[in-house]
């Protein structure tokens, strides 16, 4: 998909799901690839509700969501590349067109575009 021009929805789609959101924010925040591990680890330690001390089966179980679910779904997109052999996330070329967005999206206190007169 790579060079495919990602509309609103499925940018909004992409960010409605709060683990997806750490993910993107990570791969922000270090620019460069993640392991699948460390992706897991980072939600973990995000999450309100769990201490940054989780066990391993929390962190397992949100490896396992992350490989059937929110990577193949960034993947789709064109926003990531996964190593299924290294278990390895790197943003792709599409991420680029996702990156400016996700400031308003992740709440880093940048401030959205003020809304157009009709």
């Amino acid at each position: 998909m790579a060079g495919t021009q990602l509309d609103l929805d499925t940018i909004v789609d992409l960010c409605r799901d709060e683990d997806r959101r750490i993910v993107l924010a990570v791969l922000v925040e270090r620019q460069r690839a993640v392991t699948l591990d460390g992706l897991a680890r980072a939600i973990v330690e995000h999450s309100d509700d769990i201490s940054s001390d989780a066990s391993a089966e929390t962190v397992a179980r949100m490896k396992t969501s992350l490989y059937h679910c929110h990577v193949p779904k960034l993947a789709d997109a064109g926003l990531v590349t996964f190593d299924t052999d290294r278990k390895l996330v790197e943003p792709e070329d599409g991420f680029e067109q996702i990156e400016p967005h996700l400031g308003s999206v992740l709440g880093d206190g940048t401030e959205a575009p003020a809304p157009v007169k009709l």
